[in-house]
């Protein structure tokens, strides 16, 4: 006897012989005969007496088919079978609209999901066709019921789940000293260990765009200046034994001479070995700056991916005072302030400056003419933004100044701004480490589906209840997708796995990454904390010090529930403050759709991203800071803090020093200021000039504005997305 019933979706339900019936007399009854409901009860009987068990709605259905035919209506056999292929049709239809939009190349918010892909070339199409696919499998064969539901019902968003089934991980700092002391072996190539500064230079992008194939997040570097800094007096000795080879004379004893700083200085009046030692470091300066063009060049031109997207990648630098370490900062910045081709802002990598009191922020800090420089940099560029190392949560006590390696002790984060520092399970550091997956709840439909309460406190109670259920559902739900992406083979990632992954050095090549993956982190994100307010309070945080208190104790609810599923699962839970993207407008338009709309919170195409003050909201970005900053202290997974500003900030570098020092003043971990910039898509000519319709340079009128996404620079507003185009229209300068 048939008892259960497997379903399309995966799902097993009991079994029940009237939806047969009603099944054959809906075919039944568009023929002539009409409908005979002794014959379909017969024939529903005789199907349900099948010896096996469990049986599939497919398998049912061509049973169906078969009793029909051996019956005396034949007929109803044929609207049966029609009528099956009408409803096959109907589940693939909206599967097909959407592969016809990736083939007509239209822009919507699917082909516009992510800004940095380019789903019109052929590779971009075809990663899309695969994404679309791959994500109703999940849903149908990978999700529990009630995540799934959640997920349906938009009360969560699993990002990156088209890649789900590849049991692919999100992201990772990349230890790069293995690779440039070691060499590397992945896929059909293989590589000698670096001699060079060139050599570094290119070991890094590769390293960086292997790993991108091998994983569905970005790719950063953490200690940037301390990776290259050996390769500069590496470059500098070999220029020194170039200018021995001319001269015929012996300068082995300075090949370690002590070097203050490697500027480049006019020889005349320099003699003997100071005037070799001199046109050695000039040369190498040279080859350091050509190495840095060509890095920046090579991160901006690199496909991964299948061709249709450049290395989602970052950089961290800042705190290495080393003369070659200082020269690697130099060169990056000097790189990144020329720009590319004909002066055009380098879209990747996203750069990021380490600040720390002692080191790169005071004027009497070994590195604050960096600093200076690199918001002079920022001023015109974007980049580079600005890590906190200060800031409370940031810092570590194992830190030394006199470690050569103290770069460990320093946290490093995505350019998005995703953060992994802490550790459960393993030493607190971000190198070697990066985010597993990460969901984000929808806190604004809680709130929504708690206006109806008319009581505050008790609507705020209901708000924390539905807030703990769906945050259950999220945690189990990562943590299911941990349970299969540790059955991965090592050998599935060659050169992730081959040592760049804390603890992966041990694996054989036929091991589970099960051992070392739980060195990374698991994140719960959050969308909308504004609406979120407003709709519990009826303001925003930003207006109202009522509405900061709730804001600070959701947030801090659900950090410290992070930390107890850390406990209940045994992996590194952690809050994060969701870099919302394609999510930016999906949910918003889910919840008008359901509950109309609602001033203040459905009644734009966007929900603001995560913790930040609404950008339409007119403040000063030291307000901004005071409420904002106290945030980052629960959003371990990640943060990130924005200013706007006015005019050409190219002369202005000042102002980007003055929001720096609002992110030392309030606890800030990581902040970047926007500011205006225009880019001619004919030619790359760039400039800041209010309402410019032509371009100075090709005099062609393809203008466009140069914006910050989500932490990364898009180099054209034509692949956003209807949300975040809405959000860009909104954003008002804070002064």
């Amino acid at each position: 006897m048939i008892k259960q019933v497997k379903k399309r979706d995966g799902r097993i339900v009991e079994f029940n012989n009237q939806k047969i019936v009603a099944a054959i007399l809906k075919a039944m009854a568009v023929t002539d005969d009409g409908e005979d409901i002794i014959l379909a009860a017969k024939i529903a009987d005789t199907i349900s007496k099948n010896q096996r068990e469990v049986m599939s709605v497919e398998e049912i259905q061509d049973c169906v088919e078969m009793e029909l035919m051996e019956s005396p209506r034949k007929e109803v056999a044929k609207k049966y079978i029609a009528y099956r292929n009408k409803r096959s049709l109907a589940r693939n239809a909206k599967s097909n609209e959407i592969f016809q939009e990736i083939i007509d190349a239209q822009a919507n918010d699917i082909t516009r999901e992510n800004a940095n892909m380019n789903a019109d070339t052929p590779a971009g199409m075809m990663m899309k066709f695969a994404s679309e696919s791959t994500k109703s499998y999940v849903d149908a064969c990978l999700l529990s019921d009630d995540v799934r539901e959640a997920v349906q019902n938009g009360y969560i968003h699993i990002h990156d789940k088209d890649y789900y089934p590849t049991k692919s991980l999100t992201c990772i700092q990349h230890p790069l000293d293995l690779i440039l002391e070691n060499g590397f072996k992945a896929g059909h190539g293989e590589s000698r260990p670096a001699k060079r500064i060139e050599t570094a230079s290119v070991l890094a992008c590769i390293s960086m765009e292997t790993v991108q194939n091998e994983m569905h997040g970005g790719q950063a570097i953490p200690a940037f200046d301390f990776y290259l800094a050996p390769f500069v007096r590496y470059t500098f000795q070999e220029e020194l034994k170039k200018i021995a080879s001319f001269t015929g004379k012996d300068y082995t004893h300075l090949l370690n001479v002590k070097i203050d700083d490697y500027l480049k200085r006019d020889l005349t009046g320099l003699k003997d070995e100071e005037r070799a030692v001199q046109h050695a470091i000039n040369q190498t300066v040279s080859r350091v700056h050509q190495a840095m063009e060509a890095f920046v060049h090579n991160m901006n031109t690199i496909h991964s991916r299948g061709g249709n997207q450049v290395v989602f990648s970052s950089i961290n630098y800042g705190t290495d005072i080393s003369a070659e370490g200082r020269c690697i900062i130099r060169e990056i910045l000097n790189t990144t302030y020329e720009g590319v081709g004909n002066g055009s802002t380098a879209i990747f990598p996203i750069q990021i400056w380490k600040k720390k009191r002692g080191v790169s922020y005071l004027p009497s800090d070994p590195n604050y003419d960096l600093y200076k420089f690199a918001c002079k940099v920022s001023a015109r560029r974007f980049f580079p933004n600005f890590l906190n190392l200060d800031a409370s949560y940031n810092k570590d006590e194992a830190w030394d100044p006199n470690d050569p390696k103290r770069y460990m002790h320093e946290v490093a984060t995505m350019g998005c701004r995703t953060r992994v520092y802490g550790n459960k399970f393993g030493p607190k550091t971000s190198v070697g480490r990066g985010n597993l997956s990460f969901t984000t709840i929808n806190i604004v439909r809680l709130a929504i589906e708690c206006m109806g309460i008319e009581n505050q406190d008790e609507r705020i109670a209901k708000f924390f209840e539905k807030l703990e259920g769906v945050m259950n559902i999220a945690a189990k739900q990562l943590n299911e997708r941990f349970e299969f992406q540790k059955t991965a083979l090592k050998k599935q990632f060659p050169l992730l796995m081959n040592g760049l992954w804390m603890g992966s050095d041990k694996l054989q090549p036929n091991d589970t990454i099960e051992s070392v993956i739980n060195q990374g982190t698991l994140a719960i994100g959050f969308i909308g904390l504004a609406e979120t307010l407003i709709a519990l309070v009826g303001k925003h945080h930003g207006e109202s010090e009522e509405a900061q208190q709730l804001g600070l104790r959701i947030v801090k609810y659900m950090s410290d529930k992070c930390n107890a599923y850390s406990e209940t699962f045994q992996h590194n839970f952690s809050c994060f403050a969701t870099p919302a993207e394609g999510l930016s407008g999906r949910f918003t338009k889910m919840d008008r759709k359901k509950f109309g709309v609602i001033k203040g919170i459905t009644d734009k195409d966007y929900y603001t991203n995560s913790s930040h003050v609404p950008v339409y909201y007119h403040c000063t970005p030291q307000h901004k800071a005071e409420i904002e900053g106290p945030y980052h202290e629960y959003e371990g997974a990640g943060h990130i803090f924005y200013v706007e500003i006015d005019g050409d900030a190219t002369h202005n570098p000042e102002a980007i020093m003055n929001i720096v020092d609002l992110m030392d003043k309030y606890n800030i971990g990581y902040g970047s200021v926007n500011h205006n910039r225009n880019r001619c898509l004919d030619c790359g000519y760039e400039d800041a000039t209010e309402g410019l319709e032509e371009c100075p340079h090709c005099h062609g009128n393809n203008i466009d504005t140069l914006q910050r996404i989500t932490g990364y620079l898009v180099g054209t507003t034509n692949r956003w997305n209807s949300g975040k185009l809405a959000e860009l229209k909104d954003r008002v300068v804070h002064e």
